[in-house]
């Protein structure tokens, strides 16, 4: 038996990166997976989104486990939409489980710079997103009495600031009091609720912007990257790699915590340590 084995997992964001990591760890453990991402551009994200080709991938990584999944194109800015997604994969593949509002974009600059479309996307994205994800699916859950487990993705920004990423920032810091009121609100219903806070992840995310997670050094590497992200973490290396964050979502998704809710789960190799060994 999988450690959720006869469980459905509902995933935003699960085209690539993270998303994709946890649908297949998921599965791996014996989970059927609703994938849902937008597959779409945002024209304040300094990079590309991921596409339907990207979806399609999720998809095959998945069957290949011999799990099933539901794959759809869906905004986590539009309710309705995540709403049909979720009684889509309810009627097919019987219920929701494990909810991860994993969807998520990033831009940059100084917090006055920033112009009102470019807050108002990370916010509408990273925070009202991970709402809307809870709204759309955890109803089902209470009526039910299925008792699962809700996962949201915030960030090591969802504890500590970031200069040039004020919105982020903030976003994160939202998620992580969104999930501590609904970890309250659920619990009557045996619905548990947490957060996990990954530092740098070796997404599309982060390789598509080496240039401006380095402060703006144009044709950056990812050597360069990696010599000058590794500052970052107490541990002496750049960043984390999905797997490490599926493992921690694995967890929390599974009986193994089910005890567990209301928490902040950290996983960023000591970036966010008050003190830090400088490496050598």
């Amino acid at each position: 038996m999988g450690r959720v084995e006869g469980k459905v997992a509902f995933i935003t964001g699960a085209a690539r990166g993270q998303g994709r990591a946890h649908a297949i760890r998921l599965a791996e453990e014996g989970a059927d997976i609703i994938a849902v991402d937008s597959c779409s551009d945002v024209e304040t994200v300094p990079y590309a989104g991921a596409t339907t080709e990207d979806l399609a991938e999720t998809v095959k990584q998945v069957e290949a486990l011999d799990r099933r999944i539901l794959a759809r194109r869906a905004d986590v800015r539009d309710l309705g939409a995540l709403q049909e997604v979720a009684a889509e994969g309810i009627a097919e593949l019987g219920g929701i489980d494990i909810v991860c509002a994993n969807a998520g974009i990033a831009s940059f600059g100084p917090a006055l710079d920033l112009d009102e479309s470019t807050w108002q996307d990370v916010i509408d994205i990273n925070l009202t997103g991970a709402f809307k994800t809870v709204k759309a699916t955890v109803p089902h859950m209470i009526e039910t009495g299925r008792k699962g487990s809700v996962i949201l993705t915030s960030s090591v920004a969802g504890l500590i600031a970031f200069p040039n990423l004020a919105h982020y920032t903030a976003a994160k810091h939202g998620v992580t009091g969104l999930m501590r009121a609904f970890a309250i609100e659920l619990a009557g219903h045996g619905i548990r609720v947490n957060s996990i806070h990954p530092a740098t992840v070796d997404t599309p995310m982060v390789s598509n912007n080496y240039e401006l997670f380095l402060g703006g050094v144009k044709g950056a590497t990812r050597e360069q990257a990696a010599a000058g992200m590794a500052g970052m973490n107490a541990l002496n290396i750049p960043w984390v790699e999905t797997i490490d964050v599926s493992n921690a979502v694995l967890y929390l998704a599974s009986d193994e915590s089910r005890y567990v809710t209301g928490t902040t789960t950290v996983i960023d190799a000591g970036a966010i340590a008050p003190f830090k060994i400088p490496h050598g």
